[in-house]
């Protein structure tokens, strides 16, 4: 093995043992009934285990039911994470009347949708570089009723 292949195997191994920020969402929920549509919010709480804040770069989110995406993007400017602490994010989740409307064959009496949301963290770790956190989780998000419509 030369010097560089032992360098790459050096750094690669070092960079698996690197401490990486924590995350998990604690909530998703609806926030909002408007004219474009609704809008659920999904909860993050992110664990950076560094000293110093660290700065987002992205966070892409794709909300899927009955196996189809029913909302997609990405968070502008999301900030940065705290230094040896936990920082809450919010991530807006819009979804157009019409995509609510195809899926009401889908709901049951209870008015209830089946979702998969996953959300991609893009942090950049110092020295590190750009990594990727990888976030899902299911469950059933209600849909608003026609009381919703008129708050």
């Amino acid at each position: 093995m030369n010097l560089v292949d032992k360098a790459k195997n050096f750094v690669a191994d070092k960079v698996a043992d690197v401490k990486k920020p924590e995350a998990s969402i604690t909530d998703v929920d609806l926030k909002d009934v408007g004219s474009q549509g609704i809008t659920y919010l999904a909860k993050i709480s992110v664990k950076n285990p560094y000293g110093v804040s660290v700065p987002i770069c992205d966070i892409k989110y794709s909300l899927k039911s009955v196996d189809r995406i029913i909302a997609s993007g990405v968070v502008p400017d999301p900030g940065s994470l705290k230094g040896n602490d936990d920082t809450m994010l919010d991530v807006g989740i819009k979804v157009p009347h019409s995509v609510l409307v195809s899926l009401i064959k889908d709901i049951g009496a209870d008015w209830d949708v089946d979702y998969l949301l996953e959300i991609k963290l893009i942090v950049d770790l110092p020295v590190v570089g750009n990594i990727t956190i990888p976030l899902s989780q299911k469950g059933e998000m209600k849909l608003p009723s026609f009381a919703d419509f008129f708050k």
